[in-house]
């Protein structure tokens, strides 16, 4: 071992900076610090730690090249900190649009934009650099652009102070949230993974539905909305559950196109699931100013009404299909879950000081050090030092894979809000939908999901917030539903062709198609697309009102995404033909959008429900008299 240490230092020099930064959190527990002060610590650090676990690779530049580049990089971000530490005093207390900006401020300034820039290109891919290079080339020249999207444009002085200088920029909220918040949660997410929790979540799921009509995809989505309400990652989720699910799926009869594409939409949804939601959400509550625990509360109706959606329509599409349940024989080969059942046990204390009023972070904490004593409460889930290692390791790498590109993100807050163009652009959004609000939502809907092609959930629901938001609330529309909504559409964005970025990855670990993959994630989303309409109209799917409001709101959303799941899975006691499932799935449409209790909705319901019901019936009947099926 040191041997190997010797030839080649940098694993241990980024598991000790690692360490560093986990110890630097844990300090600002139970010392918070000046923002100025822990926020460039954090960034900074995660910034050596990315381009530490993710090194240039290039074949034109000679290896010694790149090693060069990348040493450079990391004493490009040291100076920045050492920017940050040496001038603590005067950043802290200038008056900004008053005090003066000096060349120093303008070289670090630029320096830090430019690591920036480079760690979102190797952390997320160069979709978020071309996006975050329009807003700084708009921020400089906006001066040449016409119409509403004109203004004066900021000097090098000015962008430099409101992207580097105060807490508004790169070291606003998206920064805040990811030393609060994100860093804690990951942490935990990746001592439960290091302890067997994942795949625990896996093998329950099996065990619970494998014997089920289409139990391996049935499977796959319990897992997968387990495993991701821990990792709040699509792409994660896909890599860490997909290479266990999609072969069984494939096992049982499913095309691997489909498998991928199941596991790459149930993955996603993760996003959706509390306690740990997406790293977006977690921004959601700062910008709400409101407890995370107030944001996965509001979350759970919809997720679980997507979830059951998506399972429903597995289910009857295994039905339609043929799709063989797993054998005795094969759940039999699953571990046994019972000297295993206690390591469900970390979630549970999440859960519990998350409800009990304790801050998100706090819990997320006690939850990780539960994770270190959990295990040794029976013999066969023990741990030893490298799953202790792996931890320690893998949750600064997640971190600063995340806190460099939401870092980045700042850049695209200030400019949009110095500028007016966020104002502007909600104004043109309402003049072009001319007030309508199921337009506007429309468009906020399409607008989010173009966006989020190729982008991660957090930067598109950062962007969308920023630009869509706004116009969403001037239609009366209350915050909280109008953050969903676009948290929502840039969740599915994921899923969505042509640039889809939990179906590559999927498709990837299937051995499956892209495009196909893509089509059928895609096509399975459509179940609960428009569940974000429900939400916008009635507050209760978002727990909002009284307890039987609540209850009636989530009565209604599973009713009706049920109906539009059984469109989609086109079977009611028998394959259903369009004569059937167009009426069927226009109805949950209307069901789903319409506010609960309205005359619509009654209609919708009523009308849909019947035309199932009687088909079922039919095919009953028709079962007991030995009539073939009709071709619809």
């Amino acid at each position: 071992m040191p041997a190997m240490l010797s030839r080649n230092p940098v694993p241990a020099i980024a598991f000790a900076i690692g360490l560093a930064l986990i110890a630097f959190q844990s300090w600002l527990l139970f010392e918070a610090q000046q923002p100025l002060l822990e926020r460039p610590v954090h960034l900074c650090a995660a910034l050596v730690l990315l381009f530490l676990y993710k090194p240039l690779r290039s074949e034109t530049l000679p290896r010694w090249l790149c090693g060069a580049i990348d040493a450079l990089l990391i004493l490009g971000a040291v100076a920045v900190l050492g920017y940050y530490l040496i001038g603590f005093e005067r950043l802290t207390t200038r008056m900004e649009n008053v005090s003066p900006i000096f060349t120093t401020d303008i070289l670090f300034g630029a320096l830090l934009v430019f690591l920036l820039l480079e760690g979102s290109r190797r952390a997320v891919g160069w979709v978020l650099v071309w996006v975050l290079l329009a807003f700084i080339a708009y921020a400089l020249w906006g001066n040449l652009l016409p119409g509403w999207l004109n203004f004066r444009g900021f000097d090098a002085e000015a962008a430099t102070e409101i992207t580097t200088m105060t807490t508004a920029g790169v070291l606003g909220i998206t920064t805040s949230t990811s030393v609060s918040f994100i860093f804690y949660f990951v942490l935990f997410g990746a001592f439960y993974a290091a302890v067997g929790g994942g795949q625990l979540f896996i093998d329950l799921a099996i065990r619970a539905a494998g014997r089920a009509t289409g139990g391996t995809a049935k499977a796959a989505i319990i897992g997968s909305s387990l495993m991701g309400s821990i990792s709040g990652s699509a792409v994660a989720n896909v890599v860490s559950t997909g290479v266990f699910t999609i072969p069984l799926m494939k096992k049982t009869g499913v095309p691997a196109h489909r498998a991928s594409g199941i596991e790459a939409i149930a993955s996603t949804g993760g996003q959706l699931m509390p306690p740990i939601m997406g790293v977006a959400a977690f921004i959601m509550a700062e910008l709400l100013g409101v407890p995370y625990a107030q944001i996965a509360l509001a979350g759970l109706i919809p997720a679980v009404a997507f979830y059951l959606a998506l399972i429903m329509v597995v289910d009857l599409s295994a039905r339609r299909d043929g799709v063989r349940a797993m054998t005795a024989e094969e759940i039999a080969q699953i571990a046994p879950i019972a000297p295993r059942l206690h390591l469900i046990l970390p979630p549970l204390i999440l859960i519990g000081t998350l409800v009990s009023g304790y801050s998100a972070a706090y819990s997320a904490v006690i939850a990780s050090l539960s994770c270190l004593v959990v295990p040794f409460l029976r013999r066969a889930t023990w741990i030893g030092g490298k799953e202790i290692v792996d931890a320690l390791r893998d949750a600064p790498k997640q971190v600063a894979e995340v806190a460099v590109p939401i870092a980045a993100i700042g850049i695209v807050i200030a400019v949009a809000v110095q500028s007016n163009l966020a104002l502007k652009f909600a104004g043109s959004l309402l003049s072009l939908s001319e007030g309508s609000i199921y337009l506007s939502l429309m468009l906020a809907m399409v607008g989010c999901i173009v966006m989020g092609m190729g982008l991660p959930t957090v930067a598109a629901y950062i962007i969308g917030a920023v630009l869509f938001v706004p116009a969403i609330q001037d239609l009366g529309i209350p915050p909280l539903a109008a953050h969903f909504f676009i948290f929502y559409y840039c969740v599915l964005s994921m899923v969505t062709p042509p640039v889809a970025l939990a179906s590559f990855a999927a498709a990837a670990v299937g051995q499956a198609s892209t495009v196909k993959t893509s089509l059928a994630a895609f096509g399975l989303s459509l179940v609960a697309f428009f569940v974000p309409f429900a939400f916008v109209f009635d507050p209760g799917v978002l727990a909002q009102g009284t307890a039987a409001q609540i209850g009636f709101s989530a009565l209604s959303l599973l009713v009706s995404t049920a109906l539009w799941a059984v469109a989609f899975g086109g079977w009611a006691g028998r394959p259903l033909g369009w004569a059937s499932r167009l009426p069927i799935g226009a109805a949950g449409l209307v069901a789903v959008i319409a506010p609960s209790g309205s005359t619509p909705w009654m209609i919708a319901l009523a009308l849909g429900w019947s035309l199932t019901l009687g088909v079922a019936a039919l095919s009953r009947r028709a079962k007991t008299d030995g009539i073939p099926n009709p071709a619809e």
